[in-house]
């Protein structure tokens, strides 16, 4: 080896230990940094809370504390024409350099050095999370600040996760953060859509915010877009062809408002959801909410100053809200378009009489052909009369429910009870309010006497379409757990109901056209509380059930504004927007009819179950009758087996024995009425197999008496 040779062995060997004594000195100055200080991430995940519907698209995003639209996006949810553009141009050793790119800084050292001024910056996109998480004045201090901040976050995160904080933070003018947020307001799309001249822009606005905001100095910004797009070009990145194609894009004028819907529901979304979670799934559709929105919009014109609608449309088979209307103009204040009125407690009106009947129904009180009486009667001092003040005599249960006649609604709960009334629809999830809460259920709760909201309407109606089977509405997908069902009614007495309700005479002049050839019923009622203050009308088919509300927020009457002629039509054109109304999907029928149901025409009925007698009346004609004893069920006994001798080819019978209570009796085993002689305390079933059987007496003033028994043939 020569001599000169063995030299330059020495020097490389001495610059080889000094180098590395210099990485072991610079390491640890590194180290001692970091513990002095170290880096503070808490705030570097805060941004925008968003709602999205049960697609993932936006309905409603949040400002942070400090009032910007920081939208959080992953690289996944960004375009990656973007992505590879923006890595081109500001940073293309990013998945190399712990930071810090050398190459970069030594360039931009050279081209300082020789012209005298910054010619290109050596910032990473590591480098710029750093000054958008600690922002400070520009300065020779800052930039190495920046730099140790820089190694510090890719020793922390991942590339990716460096990349995402990017995207989210970037400035853009205003209050407008992160490439998400630009996107929706700039071009009114998501960023995963950008074509080439889009994202150019939005390279190029963040290195000057102020100075290229599309919609201030569009001249501005398209130089600066164009920039981006011939170094881009010139790096190979873009062809000649596409690059000139996205130069003769043209750049936005106008700021776009980011989506701004059902406003009430996703204030309700994020005041239930955990703080942590920024991104909230909800059950709502947007582009059925959008529609409904319209809709009540559109209503208003012939409605007073002072007027006001909600709409709720929802899934009656899981409880999940497909659109929510609280108010048809949030930003008005003299429509009170900030209070909700889907939860504002009102008066249901007439909406509550089909449940007096089903509960009717499954009581053995009076069946769909029992004949009840519409006239004139007082109930104490309780005297309801019709909406129309005219009476229509002797009709069926049916009829009069169609017709939603006062007085046969208010003697069926009269019978039945009206705290057990109150009960069920309580069982349900519903919220009663009465004027004071000392005060008991009365007989004016199947006229709309007691306070409830059009949520609570929306749920137990749901029931009706769902086989009687009460499920919680529900908003959120994720994170609340779904509820359990509650039965209410039997399934026969919601097909009953269904069966009823779809066949009310609708007001053919004022139906949509299309409505009128759809291929499947709606079952539907309307109800106006007292003083014309609230105009109901909630409707359901096989899939969805819909409630419409219209009337003043501050309660003042409404003349002439009831639920036949205000809110049914807007219930009808809400169905007409429902993707699977509108379109005939199979399905939209009512389920079939169940086991439990019985068809019978009023002289098919038991004679107990021909003629509904109210019991106002019954009292009327016997004031001086005695109270009744207790009744009681004493054959079968509870919980006994009993043994039955099969003889011949019939059927066995069991002997139905109930004592005290006052006649006449009616028997109901295992929710079918049974023949009974009148004025008898006792009855035959035939029994038509083995197993548990559940029977109950009810007797002329509503009590019942139930045992559960067990039944062996031999």
């Amino acid at each position: 080896m020569t001599i000169r040779a063995q030299r330059w062995k020495r020097r490389l060997r001495r610059a080889a230990l000094g180098g590395a004594l210099g990485a072991g000195v610079l390491a640890g100055a590194f180290a001692v940094l970091d513990r002095v200080y170290p880096l503070d991430l808490s705030r570097a995940g805060e941004a925008s809370v968003v709602v999205a519907d049960r697609e993932g698209r936006m309905l409603r995003a949040f400002t942070t504390r400090e009032g910007t639209w920081r939208l959080a996006a992953k690289p996944a949810e960004v375009s990656p024409l973007y992505v590879t553009m923006l890595l081109a141009y500001e940073d293309r050793r990013f998945r190399s350099h712990p930071g810090v790119d050398p190459v970069a800084v030594a360039r931009a050292a050279w081209q300082w050095a020789w012209n005298g001024r910054i010619v290109s910056g050596g910032s990473t996109l590591s480098m710029q999370v750093a000054r958008l998480l600690e922002p400070a004045p520009r300065s020779l201090g800052t930039k190495l600040r920046q730099a140790f901040r820089a190694v510090q976050i890719e020793l922390a995160l991942s590339k990716d996760e460096i990349l995402a904080l990017y995207l989210a933070r970037a400035p853009y003018g205003g209050n407008l953060e992160g490439v998400r947020a630009a996107s929706l307001a700039w071009f009114g799309k998501e960023p995963l859509h950008l074509t080439a001249g889009e994202a150019a822009l939005l390279i190029a606005i963040p290195q000057s915010p102020a100075a290229t905001r599309p919609d201030r100095r569009p001249e501005a910004a398209k130089a600066a877009r164009d920039k981006i797009l011939t170094v881009l070009e010139r790096r190979g990145v873009l062809t000649p062809a596409a690059a000139e194609e996205a130069r003769a894009e043209p750049v936005p004028r106008l700021r776009r408002k980011l989506p701004f819907l059902a406003p009430h529901a996703t204030a309700a979304l994020k005041e239930r959801a955990p703080k942590s979670l920024l991104r909230i799934e909800s059950t709502l559709d947007a582009r059925l909410q959008e529609a409904m929105e319209a809709l009540a919009r559109g209503e208003l014109a012939g409605l007073a100053p002072e007027a006001n609608v909600a709409i709720l449309v929802a899934d009656h088979a899981t409880g999940a809200v497909r659109a929510y209307v609280g108010s048809a103009a949030f930003f008005d204040a003299q429509r009170h378009g900030q209070v909700d009125m889907a939860r504002a407690i009102r008066s249901p009106g007439s909406t509550l009489k089909p449940f007096v009947y089903g509960l009717g129904f499954d009581l053995g009180v009076v069946q769909p052909e029992t004949i009840v009486t519409d006239g004139p009667t007082r109930f104490g001092d309780y005297r309801p009369e019709n909406f129309q003040r005219h009476y229509m005599g002797e009709v069926s249960v049916r009829v009069a429910l169609q017709q939603s006649l006062n007085v046969p609604a208010v003697a069926v709960l009269d019978r039945i009870g009206p705290e057990r009334f109150t009960g069920l629809l309580r069982s349900a999830g519903m919220t009663l309010r009465f004027e004071s809460a000392a005060e008991r259920p009365g007989l004016p709760v199947a006229l709309g006497g007691v306070g409830t909201s059009l949520a609570d309407l929306v749920t137990i109606y749901a029931a009706l379409g769902n086989r009687g089977v009460a499920l919680p509405l529900r908003l959120d997908a994720g994170f609340t757990p779904p509820a359990e069902g509650r039965r209410i009614l039997s399934a026969g007495a919601a097909w009953h109901l269904a069966r009823i309700l779809e066949s009310a005479p609708p007001p053919n002049d004022s139906l949509p056209r299309a409505f009128l050839n759809r291929p499947f019923d709606i079952a539907y009622k309307t109800g106006t509380s007292y003083g014309f203050r609230d105009a109901w009308a909630i409707g359901y088919d096989g899939k969805h059930v819909i409630g419409v509300w219209v009337g003043r927020p501050d309660g003042t009457p409404s003349p002439d504004r009831y639920g036949r002629a205000t809110a049914l039509p807007i219930l009808f054109k809400a169905f007409d927007l429902v993707p699977e109304t509108r379109d005939g999907t199979a399905g939209r029928a009512m389920p079939a009819r169940p086991a439990d149901a019985h068809i019978a025409s009023n002289e098919r009925l038991p004679r107990t179950l021909r003629r509904f007698e109210s019991r106002a009346a019954r009292l009327a004609a016997a004031p001086d009758r005695p109270a009744p004893a207790a009744l009681a069920i004493s054959f079968p006994p509870a919980n006994a087996t009993v043994g039955l001798e099969k003889k011949g080819d019939g059927d066995p019978h069991l002997f139905l024995v109930a004592e005290g209570g006052a006649r006449p009796l009616r028997w109901i085993v295992n929710g079918r009425p049974v023949e009974t002689a009148p004025g008898a305390g006792q009855a035959f079933w035939r029994v038509d197999g083995e197993g548990f059987i559940r029977v109950t007496v009810i007797d002329a003033d509503g009590r019942s008496a139930s045992v559960q028994a067990r039944v062996k043939i031999y």
